[in-house]
């Protein structure tokens, strides 16, 4: 069984997995739907051909729901399979572009990092969420606690 890496972009549709063999990304899977039904599905697949080093997920900011899910399900795997669990930002991952929030919202950052939400500028540009064609895996955080971003309640 080949020893590999995965790299999980779970904020939008459609999900993103990347299969990584020395740090080089070997194979991409694409896969439209719910968090909740395709990660379970793929990984099944993905756990019976591979034998997983380290799953690196995205931890936001983005949707609520797909954030809890990739979180719970992606942790619970590496508690029990023994594999290391690493997050990065979702600003990593799309050029630093913005990311949808809530109606015509978007979480931005800024040059210092600060995450705030607006409504987009007219010519601002979207870039789609993109899978690394390698990965360093000392870059990652072992911080992968979810990165929410939710608004106050007023």
């Amino acid at each position: 069984m080949k020893n590999i890496d995965i790299f999980v972009i779970s904020l939008a549709s459609p999900i993103l997995i990347g299969i990584y063999e020395n740090n080089t990304l070997i194979d991409t899977l694409s896969i439209e739907g719910k968090t909740s039904e395709a990660l379970p599905e793929i990984f099944s697949e993905i756990l019976k051909k591979y034998s997983i080093n380290n799953i690196i997920y995205v931890n936001g900011p983005g949707s609520y729901m797909a954030i809890k899910v990739a979180y719970i399900f992606l942790k619970t795997i590496c508690i029990t399979k023994d594999i290391n669990f690493l997050c990065t930002s979702g600003f990593d991952v799309n050029g630093n572009s913005p990311i949808k929030a809530l109606g015509k919202k978007y979480f931005v950052q800024d040059n210092n990092g600060e995450i705030t939400m607006r409504v987009l500028q007219q010519n601002e540009i979207l870039n789609d969420f993109e899978l690394p064609k390698n990965i360093d895996i000392t870059k990652y955080s072992k911080e992968t606690l979810p990165n929410y971003q939710l608004p106050a309640v007023v």
